[in-house]
């Protein structure tokens, strides 16, 4: 059982850790992914899988290595479990499948264009994000793997280069609307005690 929970952890820090990369190809060139004429989908979501298969490789021999052995880790790792559920829960209200899969960024003509500054991204600009590290950090301290550890860094570093990327294809597209809303809002780590808006 303890072999089988290491292994879903390493595999889900994988993809999980390959996700900045995906969105940063997204968000560095959003104006040649929009020239196309088939679906960007087409090249992104393989060239996403090949990263997958090119990190399961690089980290396979050491995906069983443990930092620690103690009983009790998996008690906040189920807490960061439920957590990032919340917040995947929170981050979808008010916020359409076309934004949250990227169709606005890719598809400027036919898609839904809305800021959504309501919600829990009152507190934080990127809650997926935030969401995204709970789930890593709970599968790295519930198996105490040193990849799992590994890779979350690695998704925390591409990801402050992705944010950035993001931010700056939000502002291109929403303006002073966004700038105001960059400034009064943290990206990652919540706003936490009064939640009145600065916008």
């Amino acid at each position: 059982m303890f072999r089988t929970l290491q292994t879903l952890g390493w595999l889900a820090c994988l993809v999980y850790a390959t996700i900045p990369s995906f969105w940063l190809l997204i968000h560095s060139r959003p104006e040649y992914w929009r020239a196309q004429r088939r679906s960007p989908y087409c090249i992104l979501v393989p060239v996403w899988i090949g990263t997958w298969i090119v990190m399961g490789l690089a980290t396979y021999a050491w995906r069983q290595v443990p930092l620690y052995h103690t009983g009790w880790r998996w008690l906040p790792a189920v807490g960061l479990f439920i957590v990032g559920i919340w917040l995947y829960r929170k981050a979808g209200v008010n916020f359409s499948k076309q934004q949250l899969y990227g169709v606005s960024e890719l598809k400027l003509q036919n898609a839904e264009q809305r800021l959504v500054t309501g919600g829990i991204r009152a507190r934080v600009r990127h809650p997926v994000y935030l969401a995204h590290l709970c789930e890593m950090l709970a599968w790295s301290i519930g198996t105490g793997l040193l990849v799992c550890y590994s890779l979350t860094g690695l998704a925390i570093f591409t990801g402050v280069f992705m944010i950035r990327a993001e931010d700056a294809e939000l502002e291109q597209r929403f303006g002073e609307d966004y700038r105001k809303y960059r400034n009064a809002v943290p990206a990652v780590l919540p706003k936490l005690g009064n939640t009145v808006s600065r916008l």
